[in-house]
């Protein structure tokens, strides 16, 4: 038997708060351990940061979709924006972290964090949006 979740938020930073809040209630209604929700929480956190600050170029409202579903021991996510066209797993820069921190550029972890934490992540574009999906198996 399958769990959903969805929630719908403004391109706003302070929306991520909001966000964080029904995630750890999801994984807590489901019986999921603080530190899945806090990996989940951490990646949504460093991908609708990204969106809301870079992703676009008007000041108008937009909406972020983000799905959770948990299936037999998954926890697949998607986020879903209409964002420029951006796809983090090939356009973003793989930082150095082998490198003395005061020679690394500011920026540029976020998604490299997220490919770590998560067991699989992927990028589609499809009739105007970006589709960010990433997954976790509850046993990890």
């Amino acid at each position: 038997m399958a769990s959903r979740f969805e929630i719908s938020l403004k391109n706003d930073l302070p929306e991520i708060h909001r966000l964080a809040e029904a995630v750890d209630a999801f994984f807590s209604d489901q019986g999921l351990p603080d530190g899945l929700s806090y990996k989940f929480n951490l990646a949504f956190d460093e991908i609708i940061t990204n969106i809301v600050s870079y992703g676009y170029d008007d000041a108008e409202e937009h909406k972020i979709e983000v799905r959770i579903a948990l299936k037999d021991g998954l926890v697949e996510a998607e986020v879903v924006d209409d964002a420029r066209a951006f796809d983090p797993l090939s356009e973003a820069k793989e930082p150095d972290v082998t490198a003395e921190l005061e020679d690394r550029p500011i920026g540029g972890l976020g998604i490299f964090f997220v490919k770590e934490m998560m067991d699989e992540v992927r990028y589609k574009r499809e009739n105007g949006y970006n589709h960010l999906y990433f997954c976790k198996r509850t046993s990890a």
